[in-house]
């Protein structure tokens, strides 16, 4: 007697995990429902049921909404994993421009999934010298630094703090910010960067 399994209970979750990362990436842009669905020329009810996990969307309408967004369709796809493992010699390397003089190329190492919308946690080390204080970062998001090992200088707007090992800082991103090696040596930075602003 052949046996069929019954994937829906998968399925159905699959589709719950798309709605939740759909939601997280609307709401990340400040969006509401109906911004969305003008955006991306496809129904409120849509999107709405979406979020719910409810439904079965066309690849039309995924590819749309994935637009809007500005994201790979894949991004959308994938959901917000429970899990997801990125091993050390995997680790993506961000780009830095050719001309960078020597004391400002700052190896960077992702070390969560190239996917992830919504949490980045950065490797970086910093070479002696290293300041970026004519280039001040801005961007949505919140970051929590911690100083793996060397010393760090923080500029946030008015406030200046040096970190040292295994002291950490938290900060919004919409205020211009920059660092500093302020060690002979490299240091070495973790940091965590989210798109929600607290």
């Amino acid at each position: 007697m052949t046996q069929h399994s019954d994937d829906s209970g998968q399925t159905d979750a699959d589709l719950a995990s798309v709605g939740r990362q759909l939601r997280a990436l609307r709401r990340r842009r400040g969006w509401s429902l109906q911004q969305l669905s003008e955006r991306a020329g496809v129904s409120f009810g849509l999107i709405s049921q979406l979020e719910r996990g409810l439904g079965n969307p066309s690849f039309t309408a995924m590819h749309r909404i994935a637009s809007a967004l500005n994201v790979p369709l894949p991004t959308l796809l994938e959901g917000d994993r429970d899990a997801a493992v990125v091993r050390a010699e995997e680790r993506a390397l961000l780009p830095v421009p050719a001309d960078e003089p020597p004391a400002q190329q700052v190896v960077r190492e992702l070390l969560t999934p190239r996917s992830s919308a919504l949490l980045q946690l950065i490797r970086s080390t910093l070479p002696p010298g290293f300041s970026n204080e004519g280039r001040p970062y801005r961007h949505l998001g919140t970051e929590c630094v911690t100083v793996v090992s060397g010393r760090l200088l923080v500029v946030h707007g008015d406030t200046r703090c040096e970190l040292g090992e295994g002291d950490s800082m938290t900060y919004g991103c919409s205020v211009p910010h920059w660092w500093a090696n302020a060690a002979s040596t490299p240091t070495v930075v973790l940091g965590a960067v989210t798109p929600f602003e607290t």
